[in-house]
């Protein structure tokens, strides 16, 4: 099989630390660099530039220390650019008060966040006093025309990084979708660095070539990436298949992927077996549950704890599923290894485009 190469550096999400004013720059630089090579024109990137500049400096300004998260986003053939601006700091009690413009509690002129909201398309915030704030924006390119590509019913956030001394993440994730059916991949190649790399990009490439125009169903799709890994380090690997007309999710996983199904009411844990995938493929076995609208999947690598729980975040679950996978990676990574964390959901009503802040 003619297998796509790993991906280009710059289309990896990439992370910067933020702390003092040569670090706002060296994020912005980034975004720059990031859309010229997507294609945008001139005015979509000074939008992205002081989305980018504002984000930062609020962590500067308010906590002292933070993160600048860039990745590219694709829908309905259109590009755009998200940013992630993720902190510990002292947050918002009063978040309308905050997005009015010329509002600051530093002595400076505030027009941050009205900036902010204003240059994206997309946005949304999540924030607790004294827990710091998560600021979620996408801007799109210029063939999104002056809104941004309608709002598909699958949300999908994540955050996906190497460890901190490597170049390269040795983690990947995938999706496909077609109508009311989406497959969901997640994987975790053995070690760190070019070599896992390779093993779980080639896995994140074969799940868009395997059946094209059909997500592909979680058992005979491990037992292709096996054959398909053998050479590699191998992965460990696991997928979930929504069909949410049946109202179905199907979920096979093998080695250290988590996975968890919040519905209304109600958490369910997804089983994986030992092995590696490309290597030792122990036991495959392939699970079903219920699945309805309005259930949040979340997914991660090893390189995230597994003893979170989203009650700890009030009102977290109703925000986009990016400021779900920030927040995770912000209190639970391991800081010892590439992470991963995907977080998927399935809405009835499009949301994306309404900006509404989900608070604590």
């Amino acid at each position: 099989m003619n297998h796509q190469e790993p991906y280009p550096d710059i289309l990896r999400q990439r992370s910067f630390p933020i702390g003092e004013p040569s670090e706002i720059a060296a994020a912005r630089r980034a975004g720059n660099e990031l859309a010229r090579h997507i294609g945008f024109d001139d005015v979509r990137a000074g939008q992205l530039a002081i989305v980018i500049s504002e984000a930062a400096t609020n962590i500067v300004k308010h906590a002292r220390r933070g993160e600048i998260l860039l990745r590219k986003v694709v829908r309905g053939g259109c590009s755009g650019i998200e940013v992630l601006a993720i902190d510990s700091g002292p947050g918002m009690a009063n978040v309308r008060q905050h997005m009015q413009d010329g509002h600051s509690t530093t002595g400076t002129y505030g027009v941050g966040l009205g900036a902010i909201r204003r240059l994206s398309q997309e946005f949304d915030l999540y924030t607790v006093p004294g827990k710091g704030t998560l600021l979620m924006m996408v801007v799109w390119g210029p063939h999104a025309s002056s809104a941004i590509p309608p709002s598909p019913n699958w949300q999908v956030g994540a955050v996906c990084l190497p460890l901190a001394s490597e170049q390269v993440c040795g983690d990947a994730w995938n999706v496909v979708c077609e109508g009311h059916e989406l497959s969901l991949m997640v994987a975790d190649g053995l070690g760190h660095g070019p070599l896992a790399a390779r093993a779980s990009d080639l896995a994140s490439a074969l799940l868009e070539e395997s059946t094209p125009g059909l997500p592909p169903l979680p058992a005979p799709f491990i037992e292709l990436a096996h054959g398909a890994l053998r050479g590699t380090r191998g992965a460990a690997l696991a997928v979930a298949h929504i069909d949410s007309a049946r109202q179905e999710l199907r979920y096979a996983g093998v080695g250290n992927i988590a996975a968890c199904a919040f519905a209304p009411q109600q958490r369910r844990h997804l089983l994986s077996h030992n092995g590696i995938v490309g290597s030792n493929l122990r036991k495959l076995q392939e699970f079903r549950y219920p699945w309805q609208v309005g259930t949040m999947l979340i997914m991660h690598s090893d390189g995230l704890h597994t003893r979170w729980d989203l009650e700890q975040y009030p009102g977290l679950a109703q925000c986009h599923p990016s400021l779900v996978a920030a927040a995770l990676y912000r209190d639970f990574a391991r800081g010892r290894d590439d992470v991963t964390v995907v977080v998927l959901r399935e809405h009835e009503e499009h949301q994306a485009a309404t900006g509404e802040e989900g608070t604590a």
